[in-house]
């Protein structure tokens, strides 16, 4: 079922569409490798516990830092 019949495949995405995509993206890539570093940490012994005021600083990390590489990129092409 094609939800979108006028669109054209070749045509690039809405910029606002891309923008959000761009923001998930970078906040995953970077919650991801923050919460890798953690438990690469947690493992060595470096750290004995994970607080959960780790874990929410981590996720609000990366949606910040999400949004603001996502603005950024969407003033670049303008």
């Amino acid at each position: 079922m094609n939800l979108q019949p006028n669109r054209n495949p070749n045509q690039p995405p809405d910029p606002g569409l891309r923008t959000f995509l761009y923001i998930m993206g970078v906040s995953t890539g970077v919650g991801l490798l923050l919460a890798a570093l953690v438990l690469l940490l947690q493992g060595i012994g470096v750290i004995e516990g994970v607080s959960t005021y780790i874990i929410w600083a981590i996720v609000l990390f990366s949606l910040g830092l999400g949004i603001l590489m996502g603005l950024s990129r969407s003033r670049l092409y303008r």
